[in-house]
């Protein structure tokens, strides 16, 4: 080891080696670390030859308390099942939720069971518990499917849809052996292993040639653009843990605003100074929790990024250099780890790991609660909210934290009311949404009419169950009604397609009793394959399929009529009103009177990127993309830098449309370069003419590779003869400023030492200097 690194007294693992030799080199530079990796090298090879560390089936052990918890748990999957056949409380789907949710959550104890028991065995010294805690071979997945259960499997799919997993799980662990069945079960997962490998390289290769084409242009090209702009960054949080700290976070970025201490108020940092590692945890320490830094995102360089925006080459660990191609870099660094996540599904053969929802807000740490917007109501013995935007906020010395209790949910606390760690704040159920009665009267169906707007659904096991179905001619709109004694209406509730109704028609509801449920589609399991598509739908900017309706302004939301399936709804702001229509079928998110902001979503659906940018403009859309991309690659347990997929992202942004061409030679509703339009402005403003207007578009990076100023470059991509003829028609010229363009045509690339400041040096020999020198 070198010198300042010695003394190290503990266990190593894979994790701390990674760590030693990264000190190492940033200590010591690369020299001394290349000494310290062939010792670990030699080190390495002696003792693994001389501990001679075998594997047997004797060391495959089996947790004692298993048995204990496959039991609870098939009678858990008993009862699940009587709540359904026998007192029908809850759906089929339900059902089918809760049992794979039981399961995963006993999978996961089994394994914590089957660590605990390894871990005891002969010490620690157990070696299939050496290899897989070291992290040199394997991982607990592996050893739990050897002498653990091999858990759930998947059932092959193309997409993922529900029940996408076979809900018997094999109970028995690889050790055992398994029965016929669970060979049976096992087999299909192990298929789905090998035909995705197969199928998905070739989806994440293509993945990765249309990144590379959006971004091969991009280079590092000034040192400083001059922007004031940049992103706030901020600690990653996940429901209340963190998992990137902040310091992580803005290491080797560059500060956009001056940083301040909170509480002392000295300046940290002057704007436009690099952020080294020390100073991002002196800001931490600080309890400083926003910071503004530069960012790909904002740069405004006329072609290229300046290095300040993108702060530190994260191959090299200094300061970016001018004239790295950090466009190549970034796609590659995006489209690497996809042809791996095809791979990753094979090496547990199919066995499927699901995230199980979260349905219960525990309190983390002691305090005090404070209620705003939560009105809770007495059923029986539960109390259930049944307010939309209520929040709930836990107090402590340390901070508060602040939760959104969901409509529906079952509350557990009192306002003002003091409690312990670990308490149980409220309960919730992730499956499905509810709608619930808000009075208390008589139940009156309007336009539920069997077979035609409502249908009993016989699941499979033939038990009946009421169930709304959109109805061809759209002219009926389910609802229920509820009426007072006097027979008046007091209230009324639009039923969903797809929702089931859990009352019957002239039934007596009270306030907080449920009138329909209406499932969601859940079971997000942890594959890539879900995750490569949807990376590759984020890039591509395509609306999704089931869109939701966003509010363009801020105002209170008031419900209108329903026609020909539509439900219209207004938005009332304090100047304008904007009207939407709503597909009845949709469940609403949203409340007669309640107050939105622009943005947000008025029904249920994914929020189209398109609608972002129209509404809260081009900083946040391009947040919006990099979060759901991170977040996709995340699941993944993939950490890629959040610059790379920012180039990208920027790369999408490039474009812009005409709105009033005004002065210049531009035509209306053409789209054009960002900095062209600048510079042509600046032209016919100096002449004293009237400059374009212009508005942002959205390209997916198909669109934009092809939209490029180079036609070569475009051509070499996709659709050669129609770009090759447009360029013909219109006469352009391609001035050779990309990567591509150049490889094409055989110059020399202008990145790296092919820079065009580069290319103009030269060496002169003395005598040369002399005579030039004399001329001077």
């Amino acid at each position: 080891l070198p010198e300042g690194l010695r003394w190290i007294n503990r266990t190593i693992g894979k994790g701390d080696l990674k760590n030693l030799i990264l000190n190492s080199y940033k200590m010591y530079g690369s020299r001394r670390t290349a000494e310290l990796l062939d010792a670990l090298k030699e080190f390495g090879f002696e003792w693994a030859s001389r501990s001679g560390l075998t594997i047997g089936i004797d060391d495959m052990i089996i947790p004692e308390e298993r048995k204990k918890l496959i039991d609870s748990a098939m009678k858990e999957q008993g009862e699940i099942n009587r709540a359904y056949r026998e007192l029908g409380q809850i759906t089929e789907r339900e059902r089918y939720n809760q049992i794979i949710q039981l399961w995963s959550e006993t999978t996961h104890l089994v394994e914590k069971q089957l660590k605990e028991s390894l871990k005891k065995d002969r010490d620690g010294l157990n070696p299939i518990f050496i290899m897989a805690n070291s992290g040199a071979r394997g991982n607990w997945d592996q050893v739990r499917q050897l002498s653990g259960m091999r858990g759930l499997m998947a059932k092959p799919q193309k997409r993922l849809t529900a029940q996408a997993i076979i809900e018997t799980p094999i109970l028995h662990s690889l050790k055992e052996g398994l029965t016929v069945v669970e060979y049976f079960i096992s087999s299909h997962g192990a298929r789905k292993g090998l035909t995705d490998t197969a199928l998905k390289t070739a989806e994440a290769g293509y993945l990765t040639r249309r990144l590379v084409d959006v971004a091969q242009d991009v280079v590092i090209t000034e040192e400083d653009c001059g922007t004031v702009l940049g992103r706030e960054v901020q600690a990653l949080m996940e429901g209340g843990k963190i998992i990137e700290p902040l310091s992580e976070r803005i290491a080797g970025r560059f500060t956009a605003d001056d940083v301040y201490h909170p509480i002392t108020g000295e300046l940290i940092l002057k704007a436009g100074e690099e952020i080294t590692d020390e100073l991002a945890k002196e800001i931490e320490a600080a309890g400083i929790e926003k910071v503004k830094v530069r960012s790909v995102l904002t740069c405004e360089a006329k072609r290229g990024i300046c290095q300040k925006c993108y702060g530190r080459n994260l191959a090299t660990g200094r300061l970016v250099e001018i004239g790295e191609a950090v466009g190549i870099v970034a796609a590659q660094s995006i489209g690497e780890p996809g042809t791996q996540l095809t791979l990753r599904t094979f090496h547990v053969g199919g066995v499927a790991a699901l995230i199980s929802e979260q349905n219960e807000q525990r309190a983390p740490f002691d305090g005090e609660i404070t209620l705003e917007n939560v009105i809770p109501v007495k059923t029986g013995k539960r109390n259930i909210v049944l307010s939309r935007n209520g929040l709930l906020f836990l107090t402590h010395k340390k901070g508060r934290m602040k939760y959104t209790v969901p409509y529906g949910a079952e509350i557990f606390v009192n306002d003002g009311q003091k409690i312990k760690e670990g308490d149980v704040l409220f309960k919730w159920d992730p499956y499905s949404n509810v709608i619930i009665s808000e009075q208390t009267g008589t139940v009156k169906f309007v336009d539920i009419i069997p077979n035609i707007t409502m249908k009993e659904v016989v699941d499979e096991e033939g038990r009946k169950q009421p169930m709304i179905i959109e109805e061809k001619t759209r002219t009926y709109h389910p609802a229920i009604e509820i009426l007072d004694d006097k027979g008046e209406s007091v209230g009324t509730y639009s039923i969903p397609t797809g929702a089931y109704l859990f009352v019957k028609d002239g039934q007596k509801v009270r306030v907080g009793d449920l009138l329909a449920k209406l499932p969601k589609d859940i079971a997000k399991t942890r594959d890539i394959t879900a995750g490569l598509p949807r990376v590759a739908e984020l890039f591509e900017a395509k609306s999704p399929t089931n869109k939701a309706v966003v509010s363009e302004i801020d105002g209170i939301v008031r419900f209108g009529e329903v026609k020909r399936g539509m439900r219209i709804i207004t938005v009332e702001g304090e100047n304008e009103t904007r009207e939407y229509q709503v597909p009845y079928r949709k469940y609403l998110t949203v409340h007669d009177g309640q107050k939105v902001s622009a943005g947000d979503k008025l029904c249920e659906g994914q929020v189209d990127p398109h609608d972002i940018l129209k509404i809260k403009g081009v900083l946040a859309a391009q947040q919006y993309l990099l979060n759901e991309i991170q977040e996709v690659y995340r699941l993944q347990g993939v950490k890629i830098d959040d610059k790379h997929i920012g180039i990208i992202v920027r790369q999408m942004f490039r474009k812009v449309r005409i709105k009033d061409p005004g002065d210049t030679k531009f035509i209306e509703g053409e789209i054009v370069n960002k900095d062209i339009v600048q510079h042509e402005n600046m032209k016919v403003i100096e002449e004293g003419g009237k400059p374009a207007t212009v508005e942002s578009v959205l390209l997916g990076i198909t669109k934009a590779s092809l939209s490029t100023e180079s036609f070569i470059s475009a051509a070499s991509f996709q659709e050669t003869t129609r770009v090759l003829t447009d360029a013909s028609i219109q006469g352009k010229v391609d001035y050779l400023l990309g990567l591509k363009e150049n490889v094409i045509i055989g110059n020399k690339i202008p990145a790296g030492t092919g820079m065009r400041e580069y290319r103009n040096l030269q060496l002169l020999g003395e005598e040369e200097k002399v005579e030039k020198g004399e001329i001077a």
